[in-house]
């Protein structure tokens, strides 16, 4: 199996000649993959299965290119010929596949970004070096010299269940990728060449033996240990790594003989294990646990670089000696670690610097072990401690060891503290208020009462524990008024006894329908008169966090309507918290999918309404956006070095009056777009019997089968209604069917209500937020799939609905091309546009084979998650989101 060489006829943008398009060194580890699984399939299956594989890629193939012809139908044919056994079997060889080609892009995109980063004079346009010249040019060196200092980047990591791939899987597919990067180095035909090739051939030959479906679904501690190994493979040492860019670039020559500049501007929040809206499985016991597991990394990590700086730290006190301050922190540290300080006084005797620092290193062991008579208190202990140590190289003229790497060591803590990330626990505005009635009624507490009771002594002690940062954020999902917010106060009050007791907490909304978000202001004005709510403001500089949900907001009005509601939304509560005086701090709920808020997300950032991101941005990350954006270093440091470039410059005068005037010129536009792209979207969900017809047209029900994630995927209710069903399904299953509706639903109608091209295309051009709409849309619609969507919803009984979708998908398809005067999607966009165009047909492939299995499973009406067709159609759908590369 590779990339098709074949030449074919046709259009400029065949096969061959979009493969011609592609850099040599991709298509070059793609052909090397490609011919190894294809080796390892003859040896595991016979010549007959390689043969069988090769059949249905060709017409797949043959089908795409040329969507006039039989091939189509050949392929169908051939799917159904298939037995059970030999379909799983291609399920799971085209499955491969998609992981072999998704890991070879991403060593090709590293070695690009390695190479750019090797020409070194070239500031790319998306830089914090470039946003930092930039908004001098606007705002002066001083005031940039502010913001700068000011900058917040915000990810939280999520256990929304969008990663598709075992863990098995994930580990298996790192061993290729770490082989395959091996190869660069290697000289072809010497015996390190040939070792890599037997082990690269051994190791696909593992990731095809290893069942990609989980037999279990993780448990909520199974996903904390799974985020920590991003921490520990990358964010740990890619974070300073970041800020040391930036601050080379800030100091030129000067860098490492000055003191640093570049401010520690990224904070890690997480929701696993802690985030309990409608998962039983994360409890009060479960957020401790989960916060133990991060602090132990964190620590471990700030213990092995404190203990491997200090024992290259051997300046000795001749040549460096200590100053007054470091003398005294060293008798302090003899006074309470006499047998410690005996030892490391043994080994470094006249190596001030270095004895101090590994003292510091055993008592972050000590922390991390709890050693009372040796733990640091709090972070802030330790920074001061570090501090010392760096003021006392540079009075001795070290400089270069004060702003190295005791810095780095310096910003982890800083970024991280002793928790690693922040545990922001959530809960349903509903739970609280049967919580309250509960309590308030008197009598014996539910399970349910007692367990929300109980978070808040789990949010003391984590404070207690590892200081305020590790647990403050308590966010409301659906709220829908401030008594939502106060009625978390008052749970905490009745938790401990006493509002004196309870831990200190930050309340934040969660706006997430289209009539919540229209009332954020006035909900906002009522919850900061609440008392609780005042002595925060107070307390913290009058910062207050508002969390907007994106998800659900399309779910409820589409696409269009959530996007644009959003918006003003936005712009209402920046502007409310300017007259408030408030720091505002938007959170975005947005999922790694189109259809909850995805895409690129630091042209998001760009399109934010003037005033609401103010040098501060905060995002969810979830799924497999996660492992796409942080699971290498190299990739992780550009993602993050983006956020940040884009966050700085979103609040650029040039970038706030562009989003101002084009808010206003285009206001019209988005009135009418508004209007009638809801208008369409309730034509189709709220027509009779629509929920259960979307349970039939796509892999809904099957869905819930994967094993993917610890929380169930609806809120508890029947298929009659999409009121409680989450968001993650809801896109999971519409991207499965090749259908990617909530992605785009009623934009084309949106569009064709506006009527006119000239300004629809001086919109794309100047109004940022409508240019990112229709990029997004146009890569849902890339994906998406005429042909394969007729089948899917061929399942059903309504072609009413049938229809009423591929109207829509016609009509938007039409309008966004004239939009963008693109003859095809991603025209403007050729890296993607390939790459979307040379995986479609396998995908393709996997496609039929889940439709196969959805056909048996409706005319059977079979509910066993064991039978064959059940096991075909899981495998199918675990290779769909492998290939597509959007789940949830």
């Amino acid at each position: 199996m590779t990339i098709a060489e074949e030449p074919h006829v046709g259009s400029d943008l065949s096969r061959s000649a979009i493969s011609d398009e592609v850099d040599e060194d991709l298509r070059s580890d793609v052909r090397l993959l490609g011919s190894l699984l294809g080796r390892v399939l003859s040896e595991a299956g016979g010549l007959d299965l390689l043969s069988d594989v090769e059949k249905l890629r060709s017409l797949t193939i043959e089908a795409y290119e040329h969507e006039n012809n039989t091939s189509i139908e050949d392929a169908e044919r051939l799917v159904e010929s298939f037995t059970p056994e030999r379909a799983e079997q291609i399920a799971r060889a085209f499955t491969c596949y998609f992981h072999l080609s998704n890991l070879a892009e991403e060593h090709h995109r590293v070695r690009v970004l390695q190479a750019r980063d090797a020409q070194g004079d070239a500031v790319a346009t998306d830089s914090l070096a470039a946003a930092i010249q930039r908004l001098e040019a606007e705002v002066g060196a001083a005031e940039t010299a502010t913001r700068l200092k000011g900058l917040r980047f915000h990810p939280v990591l999520t256990a929304h269940p969008t990663e598709a791939r075992r863990r098995a899987v994930a580990s298996s597919i790192r061993r290729i990728s770490e082989l395959l990067a091996e190869r660069d180095v290697l000289q072809p035909g010497t015996l390190g060449s040939s070792e890599n090739d037997r082990r690269l051939l051994e190791e696909i030959d593992v990731l095809w033996r290893t069942s990609p479906l989980r037999t279990t679904r993780p448990t909520p501690l199974d996903e904390v240990r799974t985020a920590m190994n991003i921490f520990d493979q990358t964010l740990f040492e890619i974070v300073p790594r970041v800020y040391r860019l930036l601050d080379d670039w800030l100091l030129g020559s000067d860098a490492g003989a000055k003191p640093t500049e570049a401010p520690a501007f990224m904070r890690l929040g997480s929701w696993i294990g802690a985030d309990r809206d409608g998962n039983p499985f994360v409890t009060a016991a479960v957020t401790k646990s989960a916060a133990a597991i991060a602090s132990e990394h964190v620590l471990l990590g700030l213990e092995h670089a404190a203990t491997r700086i200090g024992r290259t730290l051997t300046l000795d006190s001749a040549d460096t000696p200590a100053d007054k301050a470091l003398n005294s922190l060293w008798a302090r540290q003899r006074s309470f670690a006499g047998e410690v300080t005996a030892q490391v006084g043994t080994r470094a005797p006249n190596e001030p610097h270095r004895r101090v620092l590994l003292v510091i290193a055993e008592r972050i062991a000590a922390t991390r072990l709890r050693n009372a008579d040796l733990a640091y208190g709090a972070p802030e202990e330790l920074l001061t401690d570090l501090r010392i140590l760096q003021t006392s190289l540079r009075s001795a003229g070290a400089d270069r060891s004060a702003n190295g790497e005791l810095q780095n060591l310096i910003w982890q803590v800083e970024t991280y503290g002793f928790h690693l990330a922040e545990l922001e626990v959530r809960q349903h505005s509903k739970v609280h208020r049967q919580a309250l009635e509960e309590i308030r009624a008197g009598g014996e507490l539910s399970e349910m009462t007692t367990e929300v009771l109980d978070v808040f002594g789990t949010i003391s002690y984590l404070q207690n524990r590892y200081g305020l940062r590790a647990s403050r954020r308590y966010i409301v999902s659906f709220t829908q008024s401030s008594e939502d917010l106060g009625n978390v106060y008052a749970l905490a009050e009745a938790a401990l006894g006493s509002a004196e007791a309870a831990p200190t907490l930050d309340v934040i909304p969660l706006f997430e329908t289209f009539d919540d978000l229209n009332a954020s202001t006035t909900i906002l004005a009522e919850m900061i008169e609440l008392e609780p709510v005042k002595a925060r403001l107070e307390a913290t500089g009058r910062k207050l966090e508002v969390m907007l949900g994106y998800s659900d907001s399309s779910k409820d009005v589409g696409p269009v309507s959530a996007t644009l509601a959003l918006y003003s939304a936005q712009s209402r509560i920046a502007q409310w918290a300017k007259d408030n005086d408030i720091v505002l701090t938007l959170f975005h709920g947005r999922g790694g999918a189109l259809g909850r808020g995805g895409g690129p997300a630091n042209e998001a950032v760009m399109a934010q309404p003037p005033g609401s991101v103010e040098g501060r941005f905060k995002l969810t990350e979830q799924g497999e956006v996660i492992f796409a954006q942080y699971g290498d270093k190299t990739i992780a440091a550009r993602h993050i070095e983006q956020m940040a470039a884009a966050t700085l410059l979103a609040s650029s005068p040039s970038n706030e009056e562009e989003n101002r005037a084009a808010t206003l010129d285009f206001e019209s536009v988005a009135a009418t777009m508004d209007a009638r792209s809801r208008q369409r979207f309730y034509e189709l969900i709220k027509a009779d019997g629509f929920a259960p017809w979307f349970a039939q047209v796509t892999p809904l029900e099957e869905v819930g089968l994967l094993a993917l994630g610890s929380r169930p995927a609806r809120r508890g209710l029947s298929i009659e209604s999409l009121e409680d069903l989450r968001a993650i399904p809801w896109v999971f299953a519409w991207t499965q069917a090749r259908i990617n509706l909530t992605g785009w639903f009623g934009l084309g109608s949106a569009l064709a209500a506006v009527g006119d091209v000239d300004v629809l295309r001086d919109a794309y051009a100047r109004w940022p937020l409508f240019t990112a709409m229709i990029n997004n849309v146009e890569m849902s619609l890339a994906k998406t799939d005429d042909r394969l969507a007729k089948r899917y919803l061929a399942l059903g009984d309504r072609d009413d609905l049938a229809e009423l979708v591929l109207e829509e998908m016609a009509l938007t398809r039409e309008w966004v091309q004239q939009t963008t005067a693109h003859s095809e999607p991603l025209e403007g966009r050729p890296v993607l546009r390939r790459a979307v165009r040379l995986r479609s047909p396998y995908v393709d492939a996997l496609s039929l084979l889940q439709l196969r299995a959805l056909k048996s499973i409706r005319a059977s009406g079979s509910a066993d998650p064991a039978d064959e067709p059940h096991q075909l159609l899981l495998l199918a759908v675990n290779g769909v989101a492998a290939g597509l590369q959007n789940t949830g």
